[in-house]
């Protein structure tokens, strides 16, 4: 029995350990946070922009700039992020964003909104869709693709 209450001594004490480092890692992590955001915000401006396409992929498949893979997190390569291909003035430029941002912004239509770099923050005005909207537009794509696939696989079998 004594064996029992030393095993699970050890096991909390452990347990203590961990959570002590994950507690002081989490407000680390929160105080960047907090930095970059307030960083952001200085820096955001609003423009008014004509949104060309938007798809979710990879950062290393991004037609994003060089510096910018190299410079995100090692954990942030790999993930799918948001890039908006959009014409702010006579130029157009991919814009990343995130996901709220990106599944409101709608496709082929003018909005303004605040960018900070190359990252879209948030809309400020301009068609943003609800969520019956949304949904039916998914719809609408995912039947798009289907009859262009049956269209594909008649074209190739004749």
């Amino acid at each position: 029995m004594n064996t029992f209450w030393t095993v699970l001594l050890v096991i909390a004490v452990i347990a203590l350990i961990v959570l002590g480092v994950l507690w002081y890692l989490g407000r680390k992590v929160q105080t960047n946070q907090i930095e970059s955001q307030r960083l952001i915000e200085q820096t955001s401006q609003t423009v008014t922009i004509l949104v060309i396409d938007k798809k979710r992929m990879r950062m290393k498949e991004a037609p994003l700039p060089k510096q910018v893979f190299e410079n995100a997190p090692f954990y942030m390569r790999f993930a799918k992020i948001g890039v908006i291909k959009a014409k702010i003035g006579p130029k157009v430029v991919n814009l990343i964003t995130d996901g709220p941002v990106f599944n409101q912004i709608p496709v082929k239509a003018e909005c303004k909104v605040k960018i900070s770099g190359l990252y879209l923050t948030e809309i400020v005005k301009g068609a943003v869709l609800d969520e019956k909207a949304l949904k039916r537009r998914q719809k609408q794509k995912a039947k798009a693709e289907k009859k262009a696939a049956k269209e594909a696989k008649k074209a190739g079998k004749a």
